[in-house]
């Protein structure tokens, strides 16, 4: 197992059925890169595809959903590009050049590949833009807003206080 994929906090998959959330753990095998994480959560059934969620070493995050034919990529956090090979994919799969050392930490892909589940554009980038914030909190923010809260902070060992 590569250092990058021992630095992943944790990698889920979430989908919907007949409006109920079901959230499971990723393998490690398919979170090296976006295409591979593509792919496997296009084996999971869900009513408007599957949403993965993937934090590494607190530092930044990745949500991938798939829908159809369609894949669509959120990056936390360009900068980590550099460093971390789920990262750098993203941007590959965005189409984005490599970040500079003078980039700013910003996200990257789409703001609103959660919109219609009820996560829109303007609230993602209210999270993201808050930087007392690690991954996990982001993230399990995330869940509640789509409604699969509990079942996201059981999975990663959040605690709801």
């Amino acid at each position: 197992m590569s250092e990058q994929v021992e630095a992943v906090d944790f990698a889920l998959a979430a989908y919907r059925e007949d409006g109920v959330w079901t959230v499971e753990e990723l393998a490690d095998d398919v979170i090296e890169d976006v295409e591979t994480l593509s792919h496997a959560l296009r084996r999971f059934p869900g009513d408007g595809g599957a949403v993965g969620l993937v934090a590494v070493d607190e530092d930044f995050f990745v949500i991938v959903r798939v829908s159809g034919p369609t894949t669509r990529v959120l990056l936390s956090d360009i900068t980590a590009a550099d460093e971390w090979e789920l990262a750098g994919s993203a941007i590959d799969f965005l189409g984005l050049p490599p970040p500079e050392d003078e980039d700013p930490q910003v996200p990257a892909g789409d703001l609103d590949l959660l919109g219609d589940l009820g996560m829109h554009a303007m609230d993602m980038g209210v999270l993201l833009d808050d930087v007392d914030l690690y991954p996990d909190e982001m993230l399990s923010d995330v869940a509640r807003k789509l409604g699969f809260g509990e079942l996201f902070d059981d999975a990663v060992g959040l605690t709801s206080a």
